[in-house]
């Protein structure tokens, strides 16, 4: 599985930003996905995740109420919205595929490039 994410960008506070990671290959839908994000000052923290069939999401406390992710399995993408977006957000966000777990980075096999998430005060 490879995978691309894409839609990071400067943003103000208080605003929306709709993070893709789009991947190839026909297991995709078999995986579980995660977002993680990482600073320089921070290790790489798990944001948000969802089970192989969509059913089943989790997130962070830091996240919980203002970001959604979701997948499409017709499109091999998952989407990471991020709403009320505050400046300690500012990260590079990073999309992940894994059968082993969802809140652990180490337990993911596979990961995107990153994208660069940064929210202005």
């Amino acid at each position: 599985v490879q995978l691309q994410a894409s839609g990071g960008g400067l943003v103000q506070a208080g605003d929306s930003l709709t993070l893709s990671c789009a991947a190839s290959g026909r297991t995709f839908s078999t995986y579980g996905m995660g977002w993680f994000r990482q600073t320089r000052e921070r290790e790489r923290e798990f944001v948000a995740a969802i089970r192989w069939s969509g059913g089943s999401t989790y997130y962070a406390d830091s996240v919980k109420g203002r970001f959604t992710i979701s997948r499409d399995n017709a499109k091999n993408t998952v989407y990471l919205q991020m709403n009320s977006l505050k400046p300690e957000d500012t990260a590079v966000y990073y999309c992940a595929a894994g059968r082993g777990g969802y809140y652990t980075a180490s337990l993911y096999d596979y990961w995107g490039q990153g994208t660069q998430v940064t929210v202005s005060s």
